[in-house]
């Protein structure tokens, strides 16, 4: 099995792209907020201490948490695609724990590879947060940059054990059953939703949802005015997480809504909504860093916005904190982004023979790209408004903590702003991953024949 996987990286090593992005910038991310930790641990004052630690553990472990949600969403879309490859090597006399070795090892080589690759960006991307943090004022000019080989080393290990785990908890499913139910399972591509990732669903809407009314009932009434903050500014995020979770059942449930109408609909949305029904898996891969993106941006700006007005008289923990909130938002922004084009890439990638047989059938190239935007559309639309409903459950607590009501007073335009970012990325995702699908139909049939 490990030829057999190396023999499978040198010859697909497109469709194993997304799994080595996402590993990378996963790495280098976390890794450059781990770096923060190891030099609060030298020679520093007890400030640059608290400050450095918050810094990497705080804004590092959001980090942490949509990263590795992020990298095994992916490795599960990357693991389906191959449902029917894994049930044929099982028809041929491969057991299911050979087919389950394939991909742990595929997965160890690339995400090995990958965190390698992180590890070195981090190092540098470590150094230049410090240096920015230095000049700021956070921490004393005489302090001096301890990141190394520890925190880096640690990261790259965390990443690739994550990538193992969430391989072997892929590659489990894609063998359970006998090897004709596998291949049954995987042809027919709708999977069902596993257990656990309803009840993790559950926690984090009930534990978000808990932290709102604690916002409003308890931290609202504290001398403390960053107590609301602390329990409020967590809550979109944490929401926004169950919801991604359930991304999948979403698009399958709107869609099904949604599809009445498409009667009367042009023939992109058609095949739009009925495509959403039967590869909920992966649309949902791309719905869930939408919800995250809209939910973290307007929550956790807005918030910012709302302290800033209604806190007469900032003390001197405000400047730090509006950084940090400020540096979650960036974090969480940008890798939400990446992690958009990522999906599409590789939902585009999974479905190359079938929208090259949709123009070969007749289909202009037009509609098919007109489908595959009119996917995004319905993705992008249903992610903002999650995402949007998710930073309710930060920005109301808080702005009623805050004696500004249920509606906040002032920047109710960050919103609308926010969500039409998403929607463009989401689109344009969408456009540049199926452009190259469109362009030689007949040279990827022939490539899928061989």
């Amino acid at each position: 099995m490990t030829t057999l996987a190396w023999a499978s990286l040198r010859r697909r090593a497109a469709a194993f792209t997304a799994t080595f992005v996402s590993v990378l910038l996963g790495t280098a991310l976390i890794g450059s907020f781990a770096t923060l930790i190891e030099t609060a641990t030298g020679p520093v004052s007890s400030q640059d201490h608290d400050n450095l630690l918050i810094m990497g553990a705080v804004v590092g472990s959001w980090g942490t948490a949509i990263v590795l949600f992020s990298l095994a969403s992916t490795i599960g879309i990357t693991v389906r695609q191959r449902g029917v490859e894994i049930g044929l090597l099982r028809t041929i006399g491969s057991s299911p724990r050979q087919a389950r070795r394939l991909v742990r090892v595929e997965t160890l080589l690339v995400s090995a590879v990958a965190a390698a690759g992180g590890a070195v960006l981090a190092a540098v991307g470590g150094r230049l947060l410090f240096t920015a943090l230095r000049d700021g004022g956070v921490v004393a000019s005489t302090v001096e940059f301890g990141g190394g080989p520890a925190s880096l080393g640690a990261t790259a290990l965390a990443m690739v054990a994550t990538a193992l785990a969430a391989a072997s908890v892929a590659g489990r499913r894609a063998t359970r059953g006998p090897a004709r139910l596998a291949l049954a399972e995987a042809a027919a591509d709708r999977p069902r939703l596993p257990w656990w990732r309803f009840v993790i669903a559950l926690v984090l809407l009930g534990y978000g949802a808990a932290m709102a009314v604690v916002t409003i009932t308890v931290t609202a009434h504290s001398d403390d005015p960053y107590d609301a903050m602390a329990t409020s500014g967590n809550s979109g995020i944490l929401v926004s997480l169950g919801l991604a979770a359930l991304a999948p059942v979403l698009v399958r449930w709107t869609a099904a809504l949604a599809q009445p109408a498409a009667g009367r609909a042009s023939t992109s949305w058609q095949l739009a909504l009925a495509n959403a029904r039967r590869r909920s898996h992966l649309l949902g891969g791309v719905l869930a860093p939408v919800i995250v993106f809209t939910a973290a941006s307007v929550g956790t700006l807005m918030l910012v916005s709302i302290d800033h007005r209604s806190l007469e008289v900032p003390d001197d923990g405000t400047e730090i904190i509006n950084l940090l909130n400020n540096v979650v938002v960036a974090m969480i922004s940008l890798f939400a982004a990446i992690m958009v084009l990522n999906a599409w890439a590789a939902t585009v990638a999974h479905r190359r023979t079938e929208l090259a047989r949709l123009w070969l059938l007749g289909a202009t190239p037009t509609q098919v790209r007109g489908s595959v935007v009119a996917e995004a559309t319905f993705v992008a639309v249903i992610g903002v408004a999650l995402g949007l409903l998710a930073s309710l459950v930060t920005v109301v607590p808080f702005a009623v903590a805050r004696d500004e009501g249920i509606v906040p007073d002032g920047q109710l335009w960050l919103a609308p702003a926010l969500m039409a970012a998403a929607v463009a990325i989401t689109l344009g995702a969408a456009a540049v991953a199926v452009r190259r699908v469109t362009v030689r139909p007949a040279a990827i049939l022939a490539g899928a024949a061989q």
